[in-house]
């Protein structure tokens, strides 16, 4: 038991290492490590009725490390997909 959870932790490691290895050297060196996703952010105002408004702002461009992993302080462009809406609650 102990050998395959140190088995799977060093996996682990060394995938996390390779993900940002190839981030931060351009890893292939023909491809770009960052890209960006139109996301869509807006209000979210609770009204005294408890139901709540939304505000929808203009779309803006986020940028995204095309990785498994978040790295240099950008999430992966395949989680800022899925996650396209961006409220801002108040």
């Amino acid at each position: 038991m102990r050998t395959s959870l140190i088995v799977v932790v060093v996996s682990f490691a060394l995938l996390y290492a390779g993900d940002y290895a190839s981030v931060r050297y351009r890893i292939p060196s023909s491809r770009d490590p960052f890209g960006t996703v139109e996301v869509q952010p807006y209000y979210a105002v609770p009204l005294k009725d408890g139901k709540t408004e939304f505000m929808f702002l203009k779309p803006e461009n986020q940028v995204c490390v095309r990785s498994l992993f978040p790295h240099l302080g950008h999430n992966p462009c395949w989680y800022v997909r899925r996650h396209r809406d961006k409220p801002i609650n108040i």
